[in-house]
C-alpha cells in the first residue's frame, strides 16, 4: 500500500503529493518543520514539538493556518491511515505559494505538510560499539542572522557541515559557534560525560533546543547525575569520558571518537548506556 501524505487537509499517495514549485518552502527555503517520533502509537512529546513549532513559525512571521489541536489530530490521523506504529513523522509548513520576489506578502495559503514513516537513522552497530565524527570547519549560523532556535527548512549550514563529516568518512559532524565553541552536530545535540557529571551546551551556544535533549535531561537528573548546561570546547569533548549525540531520529547514539581522537574507553559508556536503556523504557522502544 502506498503511504499517504496529508497536504492541507487532503490525502495523496507518495508519488501524487506535490506543492506548487512557485512555494516559497521551495524557492527559499521560507518555512518551518518538526521531525518526530511514534511509540506504540503515540507520539513522543507531541505537546512540546508543536510549541516548537509555534514559535519558530512565530519568529518568522508565519501564520499556521490550524490550531496545535488540529494538526495533533491530523498527525495521529495520518499514522493511523499508513499503519505505522513506530516511525518517524515529518511535519512541515511552508510559506505558501508566491512570486519569485522575496516577499512573503505575496505569498497565500502556507501548506502544511504530514509525512508519516519509517526510520532507521543508524545501524544497530553504533548503538553497540559508537560513531566517530569529525568537527566541521562550517560553523553555526551566526544567531544574529538566524536563530539556531529556529528550525527552518533552510538546512543549507548543516547539510555543508554533513558533506565534510562524510567526506571524513563520518556519517555525523560536530559544529561550533561563532565564538569557537561547541554548538552541536549536523542533525543532533551533543552531550559530554565528566566525572558522572552530564555536560551540554547551553541554548545561547546558538543550538536548537532538542527536545530528545530536553528528555535526556530529565532522565539525567531524574537518575540522580549532576547536569550541567555549560560553555563547551573541544578540548572538553577530547578529554570527556564519554561522549554521545542525542535527537528525535537517533534517540541517543555513543560517539567513541571526535577528530581521530579517542573518547574514553573508547567504547560506549556506562552512563550513555543507562540513559539510553531508561529512555527505551520511557518511550517502549
Amino acid at each position: 500500500m502506498a503511504l499517504k501524505i496529508y497536504i492541507s487537509g487532503e490525502y495523496f499517495d507518495k508519488e501524487d503529493a506535490k506543492i506548487s514549485v512557485y512555494d516559497h518552502g521551495l524557492l527559499y527555503g521560507d518555512g518551518v518543520f518538526e521531525g518526530m517520533r511514534s511509540y506504540a502509537g503515540k507520539v513522543f512529546r507531541i505537546k512540546e514539538h508543536l510549541v516548537r513549532l509555534w514559535e519558530s513559525a512565530h519568529a518568522i512571521c508565519l501564520q499556521i493556518p490550524m490550531t496545535p489541536d488540529e494538526v495533533a489530530k491530523a498527525i495521529q490521523q495520518t499514522l493511523e491511515l499508513n499503519g505505522i506504529k513506530d516511525g518517524y513523522i515529518r511535519l512541515v509548513v511552508t510559506r505558501g505559494a508566491g512570486t519569485l520576489g522575496l516577499d512573503p506578502n505575496l505569498t497565500s495559503n502556507p501548506r502544511v505538510i504530514i509525512i508519516t514513516d519509517r526510520i532507521t537513522l543508524y545501524p544497530k552497530e553504533f548503538y553497540d560499539n559508537g560513531l566517530e565524527i569529525v568537527t566541521a570547519s562550517t560553523i553555526r549560523n551566526h544567531p544574529q542572522a538566524l536563530s539556531g532556535r529556529i528550525k527552518s527548512l533552510n538546512y543549507l549550514n548543516n547539510i555543508l557541515a554533513k558533506l565534510e563529516g562524510l567526506k571524513a568518512g563520518c556519517v555525523e559532524a560536530l559544529m561550533l559557534n561563532h565564538k569557537g565553541d561547541v554548538a552541536e552536530c549536523t542533525a543532533d545535540n551533543i552531550f559530554l560525560v565528566k566525572n558522572e557529571a552530564v555536560l551540554t551546551p547551553p541554548i545561547d551556544a546558538g543550538i536548537l533546543a532538542g527536545i530528545t535533549r530536553a528528555a535526556v535531561i530529565d532522565l539525567a537528573k531524574a537518575s540522580g547525575r549532576h547536569v550541567r548546561e555549560m560553555t563547551l570546547s573541544r578540548h572538553d569533548v577530547y578529554t570527556a569520558d564519554e561522549c554521545f549525540l542525542t535527537g528525535s531520529a537517533a534517540e541517543i547514539v555513543p560517539v567513541v571518537k571526535v577528530d581521530n581522537r579517542q573518547i574514553g574507553t573508547g567504547k560506549p559508556g556506562p552512563v550513555t548506556k543507562d540513559l539510553l536503556a531508561r529512555f527505551r523504557r520511557e518511550t517502549g522502544a
